[in-house]
């Protein structure tokens, strides 16, 4: 069992267990140690969003890292694709990424990639964990000349803006749109607008005046309504909407309606089915992907296969099966032949490429698929006991998706990071799904809560 990592590296309160100075440091110093090996120079990555506790946490796993005799490359501001990116091109051993993604400014957190880019492994995080814990490394202090030093690279957002560039199709650009973009305060605030605007697009750009507390704040992925608001107001052809580490996008039609990351991926991957570039015809998505996704899948030609929640168990099906299309509901899409993780920007070119395409605006390609109604219900709970093992809550699930048939399903699942359960019921009646779920919410509460 890991003490630190959870589904997406450390996180918690920042200056608050485990995301303290002398915690970052220990992980700065164990990170260092597994990746150091032979007798050449070694050097981290380290890149964080607009936190304004990212500046100690920064500072604490430079000094860790160095105190282990490996140098450090400091991006400063970046998002966390863009890190991955720099890690892999700068031949690093292995990139760090200071954010609590879409959580609110207080929080903080700590991934680490390894030199290809991935993040790493539960077996790395493991590693890393059990040097902390034993204070195996304590005794293993470099000196004089033996210790590291600390660079910053002054042009990352530049070469990370030109690679994202590069990736638009040569004979295409976004001249004669108009584009909304909402940074949220966040990683994106100088890498979004510019890869927009040099592409040829007019820019409005929202969220990117980052003072350190105001990253997620009423803005971004999380609040489409305020990027569909200004949409409207501009007569704008989309809204690109990213979360605090530009690892995830929403986007809104030029009549301000949500495009969620399962529409999203419909519409890239018919587009891939039709040049024949989606790997055997899958799309790789999480059990929380819409019914809808599913059957639109079918529908065209290929498949659907689903993992747990989670980006990482997306990823990890992908490499496995080499497909090259995979992402979340929630925004969190990867084109495995382009990026290592998921990517905001990435993602939102390869949308706008389909628009430019085809000529067509986003709202007749959204229409593509139709999404059966989906209802998600969290339970505060006491205890994560294993629900198969609770005869009465069984029950309940039984005899609801007897209701259902095969027009619909249930999903329960505990929280990764908080103490609740999770409910969710899809299906084709809207009235009765909204009865089930407070059916099994119920018997949950009754039992765990």
């Amino acid at each position: 069992m890991k003490r630190l990592f959870g589904t997406d590296g450390i996180r918690g309160v920042a200056n608050e267990d485990p995301m303290t100075t002398e915690m970052a440091m220990k992980v700065g110093r164990a990170t260092a140690y597994i990746f150091k090996g032979g007798t050449r120079r070694h050097r981290v990555v380290i890149g964080k969003d607009t936190r304004l506790s990212g500046y100690m946490l920064e500072t604490a796993l430079a000094s860790g890292i160095c105190s282990m005799g490996v140098d450090v490359l400091l991006v400063g501001p970046l998002p966390t694709p863009g890190i991955a990116f720099i890690t892999s091109s700068m031949r690093a051993d292995a990139g760090v990424v200071i954010s609590a993604s879409h959580n609110p400014f207080q929080d903080n957190g700590i991934k680490i990639f390894s030199s290809n880019g991935y993040k790493l492994p539960d077996e790395k995080e493991l590693e890393i964990e059990n040097l902390i814990f034993s204070d195996t490394i304590d005794s293993l202090r470099p000196i004089a000349s033996e210790v590291g030093k600390a660079f910053r690279v002054e042009d990352a957002v530049g070469r990370y803006v030109v690679y994202l560039k590069s990736i638009f199709p040569k004979n295409m650009d976004l001249s004669g749109m108009k584009i909304v973009v909402d940074c949220a305060h966040g990683a994106a605030y100088r890498v979004a607008p510019s890869v927009f605007e040099e592409l040829g697009a007019e820019v409005i750009t929202i969220g990117n005046e980052p003072n350190g507390e105001n990253i997620n704040e009423e803005c971004g992925s999380l609040y489409p309504e305020v990027i569909s608001r200004v949409v409207r107001e501009h007569n704008a052809d989309a809204g690109i909407a990213l979360d605090g580490d530009a690892d995830r996008v929403i986007v809104v039609d030029e009549k301000g309606n949500e495009v969620n990351g399962d529409r999203i991926m419909a519409i890239c991957a018919l587009d891939k089915m039709e040049r024949r570039e989606l790997t055997n015809g899958v799309l790789v998505a999480t059990v929380m992907s819409n019914m809808g996704l599913e059957l639109f899948m079918k529908e065209i030609g290929g498949s659907l296969v689903r993992t747990a929640v989670g980006d990482r168990y997306v990823l990890e099906k992908m490499i496995k099966g080499n497909y090259s299309l995979g992402g979340e509901q929630s925004g969190h899409l990867i084109f495995l032949n382009y990026s290592t993780t998921g990517d905001g920007v990435l993602a939102a070119l390869k949308l706008l490429s389909v628009m430019v395409g085809k000529q067509k605006p986003l709202s007749e390609l959204a229409a593509l698929m139709t999404d059966f109604p989906q209802v998600l219900k969290n339970i505060t709970v006491r205890e994560k006991k294993d629900i198969k093992k609770i005869p009465s809550i069984q029950d309940v699930i039984t005899d609801a998706e007897k209701q259902l048939g095969d027009r619909g399903r249930i999903l329960v699942r505990f929280s990764g990071t908080e103490p609740k359960a999770r409910v969710m019921v899809e299906g084709e009646d809207e009235r009765l799904i909204n009865r089930l779920v407070d059916d099994v919410a119920g018997i949950i509460e009754k039992e765990l809560g």
